[in-house]
């Protein structure tokens, strides 16, 4: 008789967690997001040329940094 009572107590706690309760969500929107992601982009030393670019525009080859393509096929 308890375990019956465990089981059922078991699927309703089942049935709670993945179907009723809601998953936190993030008050940030989207937008946001990309703007703080822009604002705190790092900037990088090209190897080649040494001028500074953001990490989000760099080229990554043999574990160093490039400014652009040119840069790259100049160390190659």
């Amino acid at each position: 008789m308890i375990l019956k009572i465990l089981l059922v107590v078991g699927v309703i706690a089942l049935v709670y967690f993945i179907f009723i309760k809601k998953k936190p969500t993030l008050t940030e929107t989207k937008s946001e997001q990309k703007k703080d992601k822009k604002e705190s982009s790092e900037m990088i030393e090209c190897s080649t040329c040494s001028i500074y670019c953001s990490l989000d525009d760099a080229i990554l080859s043999n574990g160093k940094y490039y400014c652009s393509q040119e840069c790259v096929e100049k160390r190659s």
